[in-house]
């Protein structure tokens, strides 16, 4: 069995138990070098193969797998944060369809989940939103014109946008025309979870001056909307006046 494991943001220990047991279990190791923490490493098997996939191709990651499979070893496919976001994981299972190798996805932590924490918001707020929208801007991965960043923002949901902090600028005056408001409030949060974490708060009107003076380029979420604020709204479910299937009013 060949396993994709999402690998969590960066700190080792928002990896799921499973995913921490499959990975000890595992005899051949392919991890996404650029992006999943070493440390992770450690809790392998001694004799582990392990290989860093941040240089390598399809077809030679393909190879690696199928000739482990063949051979009997257990294989983990070890990707940062969740790998059925932007995990590029799907020309892999394709390939391992090709050649009938069976594999199981293993979700994990999102970095778009990690950085709200780091913040101390909650995505979904009564009253405010109750949509969160993930995306990204375009570049050399096209967007379908229906998902640019200012058609997404018209409708004013709580944003998690990935891959796009290095073109902090065009996002934000993408943002400005669908939110029609500077005023919004935006946090970026650059390496969620590692120890080099660093979190910026803003709004539309100078997030992009702030992130440039960190000189951050990569790695980061942007996260937008008026979840960010205090709104002083809150859910409903424990409250004594509220009843529901397991608790009457007061």
């Amino acid at each position: 069995m060949v396993y994709f494991i999402g690998a969590g943001p960066g700190d080792v220990d928002l990896i799921t138990v499973k995913g921490r047991r499959l990975l000890k279990e595992a005899d051949v190791v392919i991890y996404a070098g650029s992006l999943v923490s070493t440390e992770h490493l450690n809790f392998c098997k001694e004799g582990v193969e392990v290989y860093d996939s941040s240089s390598m191709n399809l077809d030679e990651i393909t190879q690696i797998i199928g000739n482990a499979y063949r051979q009997g070893k257990r294989v983990v496919r070890l990707h940062t944060g969740d790998p059925t976001l932007y995990g590029a994981i799907l020309e892999q299972m394709r390939e391992l369809d090709k050649l009938n190798i069976p594999y199981e996805v293993v979700p994990g932590v999102s970095s778009f989940t990690a950085s709200c924490a780091r913040v101390k918001r909650e995505f979904t707020v009564p009253e405010v939103t109750q949509t969160v929208i993930l995306t990204r801007i375009s570049g050399r991965t096209p967007v379908p014109e229906e998902e640019d960043l200012e058609v997404l923002a018209a409708h004013k949901s709580s944003m998690a946008i990935f891959l796009s902090v290095h073109e902090i600028d065009r996002v934000v005056e993408k943002l400005k025309r669908g939110y029609q408001d500077e005023n919004v409030p935006c946090a970026v949060v650059y390496k969620a979870t590692w120890q080099d974490e660093e979190v910026i708060v803003g709004t539309l009107k100078d997030i992009a001056d702030k992130v440039k003076d960190k000189n951050i380029r990569r790695t980061a979420q942007i996260l937008v909307g008026y979840f960010l604020n205090d709104n002083g709204t809150y859910s409903r479910l424990y409250d004594k006046n509220f009843s529901h299937e397991f608790r009457d009013a007061l």
